[in-house]
């Protein structure tokens, strides 16, 4: 038996991009690309959080800059992709992670705006921020689209109509996308966090995520905003080059127990 290829596993001197960065998953998926030896282009619309994480990144001795933008806004998007690419001489890596949450039953007077807002961040947003990146990706020896969504992609729970299709959304995009870029070498991949620890379910009461977690989870917890990191991480190696329009749950057994 012939030798196997060696396919490299690291991440060092790539620019990856990541939206949402500034707290939760993507404070977490920053933090480890930049211990990997990343150059992180951290993006929030926050500017004082996206600052505190990237100056994290520096003390530690890590290479990362902030850019703070509305993801939803594509001219602002468009500008904040071209400074990310003259800073850092281009783009490998692309996480969309940026989203918010509005759980609201259908006939609410609030619907109409809700569902807009959801959507143009949620899932638009990722439209956006992949054609301005992907002028630069083509350029890339390895390059990686990775699009965060949700178990609500997978499945679906009541009174969070607008959440759910948009992450419902995000798989199909994740899927088409991995289709059409994929014959550029391009891939295209989705994970879907399910119960995490993060500012979204913060305001649960501690008793109520315990009680959650032992009866649907069959690791009986919540999961941590670095173990999503690692899995998006895992995604953009350029060993992970024929791997591509999957949806990964990482849900501590959420999904299985739905079966």
């Amino acid at each position: 038996m012939g030798r196997v290829s060696k396919l490299s596993r690291s991440v060092s001197g790539k620019v990856v991009l990541v939206t949402g960065a500034g707290s939760g998953m993507g404070e977490a998926t920053a933090y480890v690309f930049s211990d990997e030896g990343a150059r992180v282009a951290a993006v929030d619309q926050n500017r004082e959080s996206v600052e505190r994480v990237v100056s994290a990144i520096s003390a530690a001795g890590n290479t990362a800059k902030a850019w703070a933008c509305d993801v939803s806004d594509r001219g602002a998007v468009d500008h904040m992709v071209e400074s990310v690419v003259a800073e850092f001489g281009g783009l490998d890596i692309l996480v969309n992670n940026a989203g918010i949450s509005a759980a609201l039953p259908l006939e609410s007077a609030e619907y109409d705006a809700a569902w807009a807002r959801v959507l143009a961040v949620n899932l638009t947003a990722m439209t956006h921020t992949i054609r301005a990146a992907l002028p630069h990706l083509r350029k890339s020896q390895s390059p990686r689209i990775i699009n965060i969504a949700s178990t609500e992609g997978l499945g679906a729970t009541a009174g969070n109509s607008p959440y759910t299709a948009a992450k419902h959304g995000v798989v199909g995009l994740t899927r088409s996308l991995a289709l059409e870029l994929g014959r550029e070498g391009i891939t295209v991949n989705c994970i879907c966090p399910g119960p995490i620890r993060t500012g979204m379910t913060e305001p649960i009461p501690e008793e109520m995520k315990e009680r959650y977690a032992r009866q649907r989870t069959a690791l009986r917890r919540y999961g941590l905003p670095e173990e999503v990191a690692q899995m998006t991480l895992s995604f953009a190696l350029p060993a992970a080059s024929f791997l591509t329009g999957v949806a990964v749950p990482v849900d501590g057994g959420l999904t299985i127990r739905r079966a």
